[in-house]
């Protein structure tokens, strides 16, 4: 998509099924996406995981060698006892934490632009100060966000990034790989 090479479970499942799965099945379907699927050559091969420290995370972290792992977190507590344990497990299967990416920052209000703090405030940032890591960046919900990806529009895309909060987001997420790739050398 937009020139990044994606796999999801979502593609090989019918839209409202459900994907029941042991740790030993989940674990094999994630050696197939890693190893099965010609990838090509990568500049970076990253894996989107559920907010848990369960069988998948683990199975991953046996079957390759992990520079490091990004924590992303919404700002209020709740979020960051996932998070925090998410931390932990990778602390404990010694994989550092690149840094910690705070998604619903803020939300930027569509008619008068002023952002408002609605899931709290500094949950990321005192993530990434626990973790002696660097805090990547903070992403703002907008209404031009919610869109996008409800269309499946990649916001580094010509369609995404107009008017001036679709370009909050946007320089958001350019902020964010900025960040990851010069951390990561």
């Amino acid at each position: 998509v937009d020139g990044v090479k994606i796999m999801s479970f979502a593609f090989l499942i019918e839209e409202d099924q459900a994907v029941v799965w042991r740790g030993p099945m989940l674990g094999k379907a994630i050696e197939q996406f890693l190893y099965d699927i010609e990838w090509g050559e990568l500049d970076y091969l990253v894996i989107d995981l559920p907010p848990r420290t369960g069988d998948t995370q683990l199975s991953l972290c046996q079957l390759v060698e992990i520079d490091a792992a990004i924590i992303v977190t919404t700002p209020q507590n709740v979020a960051l006892l996932d998070a925090n344990r998410a931390v932990t497990m990778f602390d404990q299967v010694n994989i550092p934490i690149l840094g910690v990416v705070e998604n619903m920052s803020e939300f930027i209000c569509p008619h008068c632009g002023n952002g408002s703090e609605i899931f709290s405030r500094g949950g990321g940032s005192n993530l990434a100060a626990k973790t002696e890591s660097m805090l990547l960046g903070k992403i703002p919900l907008t209404i031009e966000l919610m869109q996008a990806s409800e269309m499946g529009i990649n916001i580094q895309s010509k369609k995404f990034g107009k008017s001036k909060h679709e370009k909050l987001v946007k320089d958001a997420f350019e902020k964010i790989a900025d960040n990851v790739i010069s951390t990561l050398g």
